[in-house]
């Protein structure tokens, strides 16, 4: 396993689709004030941390949570760290695509991401958050996705892709990788 630095991630704040349960893939919603107030708990955690690099996903969730998380200094945006592309599925709400689809909904876990229809598919996110992790010059601060920052923390621990689901994700928490250990801040 490479020794990766260490990781300082982030899901963006609760979007508008979050709270509809709406899929948004590579489409985006703006942050509640609830998404925007996780933000600011993240910007609280994150303070006292200094002199590394900071990065976000381009997508928009991202790039507002990343605002308020990193104030006025500036950050990276990396589409390596975009959230998986779940194709036809995009825009759904979870019970229309389980009404659709209710092959790909009763096998539970994460597995649907996997099975989307002109999707990314997890061995497609893998690639693109190696190649970022293999790029990244020393610790950093990422704002990302929940289906990515999973894959980041999988990566970075070097755990089989069967443990993706088991990976809690909050919004408004700080998730901490760290010679292949994970703890969670919020």
């Amino acid at each position: 396993m490479p020794d990766w630095p260490d990781l300082y991630l982030m899901r963006h704040g609760q979007t508008v689709w979050n709270a509809e349960g709406r899929m948004q893939g590579h489409l985006d919603s703006p942050l509640t004030k609830l998404g925007e107030a996780q933000a600011r708990r993240q910007a609280w955690l994150v303070s006292p941390l200094r002199g590394m690099a900071r990065y976000a996903s381009p997508a928009g969730r991202a790039q507002q949570t990343a605002r308020i998380v990193f104030g006025d200094q500036e950050f990276i945006s990396d589409s390596r760290l975009l959230e998986i592309d779940i194709g036809a599925f995009t825009g759904l709400t979870w019970s229309k695509l389980c009404a659709e689809h209710p092959d790909i909904c009763g096998r539970g876990g994460l597995d649907w991401y996997d099975r989307a229809p002109g999707g990314e598919h997890f061995s497609g996110l893998e690639a693109r958050v190696r190649a970022f992790l293999s790029d990244l010059p020393g610790p950093a601060m990422i704002v990302t996705h929940g289906i990515t920052l999973r894959m980041l923390r999988l990566v970075a621990m070097g755990l089989p892709l069967v443990r993706l689901a088991e990976m809690p994700v909050l919004q408004g928490a700080l998730h901490l990788v760290s010679r292949g250990q994970h703890r969670m801040f919020f």
